[in-house]
């Protein structure tokens, strides 16, 4: 990637599959959420390319974002192997020695036949450096984007596993001459909408609004949002 690019990262929609399950690629997304989809591809800049991992789910909500994307393996989730398609629970209740000091180096431990956080990162970091200056769309996974925010912060992976981001939130980073600046992240537009309707006919409480509007003027202007005291 040469020259400055501003990148919207959208974590998928969550799985319409069991919850705790490591998903493989073939999992589908629930995009029974309509309205809130569309309230999301509103906010997303037109016009401009949409990337994703080859993951059914990501594919399929970029689709539903109105966007056509190219598929790039170097933004797939973390691969973890043999767990893949397991349950956490069972794998926890069959005392896997494995999995249990897993937890120990949660970023730096590799599943059997799987990569580590670490290794998503390095990966990610190749595929960034692939994308054309300008603006793009990543629809992607929340490790994907946890590994964009461990390069465009300069952390460390460890650090980078404590950011939450929530199926269909929006992070934005850009890539600068001298390094990256770190836009917003994990911003949940829908449930921002969502509040307004809590009190219709008269305005958001002054906290909210203020938030929503420094949101959106932070993804428009790219300008960093006012930190709250």
């Amino acid at each position: 990637m040469v020259g400055e690019s501003s990148l919207w990262l959208v974590r998928h929609a969550a799985v319409d599959g069991p919850v705790g399950t490591i998903h493989g690629l073939d999992a589908p997304a629930n995009l029974d959420d309509v309205e809130r989809l569309e309230t999301i591809r509103r906010r997303l800049p037109r016009g401009t390319t949409c990337y994703a991992s080859p993951a059914r789910r990501t594919i399929d909500t970029a689709r539903a974002l109105g966007f056509a994307p190219v598929a790039m393996a170097e933004f797939a989730e973390q691969d973890f192997g043999d767990w893949t398609g397991r349950r956490h629970d069972d794998l926890a209740e069959c005392s896997d020695e494995t999995y249990i000091r897993f937890w120990d180096d949660p970023a730096g431990s590799k599943p059997p036949r799987g990569e580590s956080f670490q290794d998503q990162v390095e990966r990610v970091r190749r595929g960034l450096l692939m994308l054309a200056s300008g603006k793009a769309t990543l629809v992607v996974h929340s490790g994907t984007i946890r590994a964009a925010l461990c390069i465009a912060l300069d952390i460390t992976p460890s650090a980078a596993l404590r950011f939450v981001i929530d199926p269909l939130s929006i992070t934005c980073i850009d890539r600068l001459k001298n390094g990256w600046r770190v836009v917003s992240v994990n911003q949940n537009v829908a449930a921002i909408m969502k509040r307004r309707e809590r009190w219709p006919g008269r305005t958001l409480p002054y906290h909210c609004a203020r938030r929503m509007q420094d949101a959106t003027a932070a993804m428009r202007w790219r300008r960093p949002i006012p930190r709250q005291a």
